[in-house]
């Protein structure tokens, strides 16, 4: 991806690490397996529901680092069955999604070939720093 002109300004100091999160999302949006909801279920929680069939929980590792929440599917073996028509995907895959400051994942079920990963964001505490200012002389 091309450097934005809109983080070239001299005005957005310091916003390198918000460039590289849109460079992450924009990646991740063009993964397109295996499929997904984001569900809001109010009050600053979600749910991601990723559709996996025939994946157990051995074989599913969802993980977060540096913001980035990663969901990993593996499958061992390749199986000797003769297929006539194979229209469930076997591949493995990574599926990421990038989080916002803040948002904690509460847990993840495995329901009915259903992943869901619960996500909630609670409400952050107001901060007023008072800066104390100083003579010079």
């Amino acid at each position: 991806m091309n450097r934005s002109l809109v983080f070239d300004s001299p005005f957005l100091l310091g916003f390198d690490h918000t460039r590289s999160l849109i460079e992450r999302a924009a990646k991740a949006a063009a993964e397109s397996y295996p499929p997904y909801n984001v569900e809001d279920r109010g009050e600053g929680a979600l749910r991601i529901t990723l559709a996996v069939a025939g994946f157990t929980p051995d074989q599913l590792q969802v993980t977060v680092e540096d913001r980035q929440l990663v969901v990993a599917g593996k499958r061992e073996g390749v199986s000797d069955e003769a297929y006539l028509h194979r229209g469930i995907a076997a591949r493995g895959f990574v599926r990421t999604f990038v989080l916002a400051d803040g948002m904690r994942v509460e847990g993840a079920t495995l329901a009915h070939g259903l992943l869901h990963i619960d996500l909630n964001r609670p409400e952050p505490e107001r901060l007023v720093q008072k800066i104390p200012i100083r003579t010079a002389g």
